[in-house]
């Protein structure tokens, strides 16, 4: 579909959306981040999709946003800073509103937006040994765009113990958060995804899409203005003095100025 994501459909009606960056441990630059979004608007509008699988190629799952993306926003003005920012919330947000069930196959890594990814799974699945961690904060940022989901996901009570501090955790953790239903030997995690399709193959596909738009409905407001909001939130973070210091430490394979 793109060199950023792909789709492959099974005679089921289950398609699988792969995050298809491995080189850049599927880390989301402005080119994946509309490829993503064009690919929920595709599988929304095929009346042959009854389940979507999120997956990625290679080691990681997903390393939130690439860098170089985010480095580029600091030479931009506010307008253009708003735009991607806002961009980014809208596939979140096109990906949350999947009118199919959405089943999130978590491995490796899965760091900052790769969280939200996650989040906006009707359910997640994860290795045991899957490493996630919110970790804009390490880079003079904040977890903005990704941070309706995964407050909704998590409620805030336990996102508080993971949504500042950048610290990381391995699966169990992550079912404990909320941020995964279950985790399993990596050797396990297909057949466990497969246990989470099977279901909805018996399911009248319109009453599950309805059912979906009705829980949204009742579930955290994430609408227009949330997203402006959040967009907001991170090109503030852009404009600052802390995330230049944070990413340009990354680049040039440095400590940031808060540590040590």
């Amino acid at each position: 579909m793109s060199e950023t994501v792909s789709i492959e459909r099974d005679g089921r009606g289950v398609a699988t959306l792969w995050l298809d960056r491995a080189e850049k441990h599927n880390a989301m630059s402005a080119q994946m981040i509309t490829d993503i979004h064009d690919a929920a608007d595709a599988l929304a509008a095929d009346d042959t999709v009854r389940v979507v699988v999120l997956a990625a190629k290679g080691k990681t799952f997903c390393a939130g946003g690439d860098l170089g993306w985010m480095r580029s926003q600091f030479e931009a003005d506010r307008d253009t800073r708003m735009a991607e920012a806002t961009k980014l919330a809208r596939m979140l947000q096109a990906l949350n509103t999947l009118p199919k069930p959405l089943i999130g196959k978590v491995h490796g890594n899965a760091f900052g937006g790769g969280v939200g990814m996650a989040s906006v799974c009707d359910i997640a699945i994860g290795s045991d040994q899957v490493t996630m961690a919110l970790t804009e904060t390490r880079l003079g940022l904040i977890p903005a765009t990704i941070g309706p989901y995964v407050c909704a996901r998590m409620g805030e009570a336990r996102a508080r113990r993971v949504f500042m501090s950048g610290r990381r955790f391995k699966g169990p953790e992550a079912v404990e958060l909320g941020l995964l239903a279950k985790s399993v030997p990596a050797e396990d995690l297909d057949a466990a995804v497969e246990a989470e399709i099977d279901p909805y193959l018996d399911c009248a596909p319109g009453a599950v899409a309805r059912a979906k738009a009705l829980l949204r409905t009742l579930g955290p407001r994430i609408d227009e203005e949330v997203i402006q909001h959040t967009a907001a939130e991170l090109a503030a973070c852009w404009e600052g003095d802390e995330a230049p210091e944070g990413i340009g430490a990354f680049f040039e394979k440095r400590q940031p100025a808060w540590q040590g």
